[in-house]
């Protein structure tokens, strides 16, 4: 079991990670704390072997907390969770070593994939002594290879229906809208529709937020990003439909 402190000053979104990760096999929530103090006396207390890390937080950040760890030598592992989306906190949370760096908000499907990813990581290093040159790769390149293979249709999506979950976002600008209108405007079932949904956030398309209801169930709302447009055109499955003679379309 990997033993995992969550850091996260946000209580609401602090029980959504604690839930996420109570569906991963492997994983043993040994703390959370609210701010940096907090998680420091965690440390110091029990052995921990990953940190789900917010950065933003009352007082010190988790910035500072990255920096004490690493001062000390600790070979601790920290996946940040932040709503901090600039390439220089990106760039600075990889020079301090974290192992992934997830974008709140984001859904369960990329949480587990970080978590089962690394996961993978921990038992090829803890199998070998001693690593080939290929096996080094796919430890090292693994998140280029993400990277890569978010840009083919993942299994179970298919272009025709992405054409028109596209179109639907043109359609929607920069407004927002939720995951169950555009299923109910797409004529989708919502299970599928989060399937393309995660899609385009992985490809920067979509942008994703989370709004709480009065019973604090938390509601995804999604808005096309600025450069939703860019990026759909320079794709390689991008060109003109053959079906309604848009350029917006992927066939």
């Amino acid at each position: 079991m990997i033993k995992t402190v969550i850091v996260e000053d946000d209580p609401m979104v602090a029980e959504i990670n604690r839930r996420y990760l109570e569906q991963i096999e492997g994983f043993e929530l040994v703390g959370m704390a609210g701010t940096i103090e907090a998680a420091l006396f965690i440390l110091e207390k029990k052995e921990v072997e990953l940190l789900l890390l917010d950065i933003h937080m009352p007082g010190e950040n988790g910035w500072n907390l990255m920096s004490k760890i690493r001062g000390l030598g600790s070979e601790m592992d920290v996946i940040v969770i932040t709503a901090s989306c600039d390439k220089e906190s990106i760039k600075k949370g990889l020079r301090f070593g974290a192992v992934d760096y997830l974008i709140k908000p984001f859904e369960f499907e990329r949480f587990q994939s970080a978590l089962i990813t690394y996961q993978k990581e921990q038992r090829v290093m803890d199998d070998q002594d001693q690593l080939n040159q290929t096996d080094l790769d796919q430890l090292l390149l693994h998140k280029e290879q993400l990277v890569s293979e978010a840009y083919e249709l993942p299994k179970g999506l298919t272009k025709d229906t992405l054409c028109k979950v596209w179109k639907q976002v043109i359609k929607m600008g920069r407004g927002t809208c939720s995951t169950e209108e555009l299923a109910s405007k797409t004529g989708i079932s919502r299970v599928s529709m989060r399937k393309y949904v995660h899609f385009l956030a992985d490809i920067q398309v979509l942008e994703t937020e989370i709004e709480y209801g009065a019973v604090g169930r938390p509601v995804y709302m999604h808005r096309m990003t600025t450069d939703a447009g860019k990026i759909m055109a320079a794709r390689p499955l991008s060109e003109k439909c053959l079906k309604c003679n848009e350029k917006v379309c992927i066939k």
